[in-house]
């Protein structure tokens, strides 16, 4: 077995953190910002989540179809975005599609906004309908890691509009347990918590490829996780009170 020492900070790290309007982002030491596309250097997000986009895009053949809108923000960019919109749109507009400073996934370096490569494009709200390649890169999107992250009908849950545009990466299969669920973010951080350590969420994948995934609760000082030295695990913090383990076993 290895063993993994965690120190409590650490629930502020990693690919399934929940940041929202009542879970502030508290990590501002994001990992490895490239661009999200070669063609938009400008527009930055984290190296593991740009990977996989691309590799989304070369999937779908949406090259030069679908652009990347907005990606990593600063603090200072977040706050300049979210008082230009008061100014500009009003209270309720802004209340409903741009979060607060320290509260928006655009700090994570983990999400983006994509749309329609047209002439105009709304810098707030992008183009990025139900068909066509926007919709064939949605259903694309759950098998590589990324999931659209504020969904219909999930308004009272993530607090914020229907956003078609707005993808965030969590992380394979952690995007393809919550797109066949039908699951917010914030409701899969809260049933991921039904599974501990000897009692893991099993999913399998049409290779037959086992993944186990539970969750570990911090300690106030140290959390120790044991895994076994044949397989390849992940931690994730959950930006709130624990650990998310993920654990890939070879195929039998």
């Amino acid at each position: 077995m290895i063993t993994i020492e965690l120190e409590k900070q650490k629930i502020y790290s990693g690919t399934l953190l929940l940041v929202n309007s009542d879970y502030p982002l508290k990590n501002n030491n994001i990992k490895k910002l490239v661009p999200a596309d070669e063609d938009f250097p400008d527009i930055l997000i984290r190296h593991d989540a740009a990977n996989v986009l691309q590799l989304i895009f070369k999937k779908i053949s949406s090259k030069n179809l679908i652009i990347p809108v907005s990606g990593y923000r600063s603090l200072s960019e977040q706050t300049a975005i979210y008082n230009n919109s008061l100014k500009d749109n009003g209270e309720d507009f802004t209340r409903r599609y741009v979060a607060l400073p320290n509260h928006s996934e655009h700090q994570t370096g983990l999400a983006v906004d994509l749309g329609l490569n047209k002439k105009d494009i709304d810098f707030i709200r992008p183009d990025f309908p139900y068909y066509g390649i926007c919709e064939e890169f949605r259903k694309t999107a759950p098998d590589y890691g990324f999931i659209e992250r504020y969904a219909k009908n999930k308004e009272a849950i993530t607090k914020i509009s229907h956003e078609p545009w707005h993808f965030r990466y969590v992380g394979y299969p952690h995007s393809k347990i919550i797109q066949t669920n039908g699951l917010s973010l914030e409701e899969y951080i809260e049933f991921i918590k039904n599974f501990r350590s000897g009692q893991e969420l099993i999913y399998k994948n049409s290779y037959g490829a086992e993944t186990q995934i539970y969750y570990l609760p911090a300690n106030n000082d140290k959390t120790v996780i044991c895994v076994p030295k044949s397989c390849i695990c992940q931690v994730s913090g959950n930006n709130i009170d624990g650990f998310i383990v993920t654990v890939w076993r070879k195929e039998k």
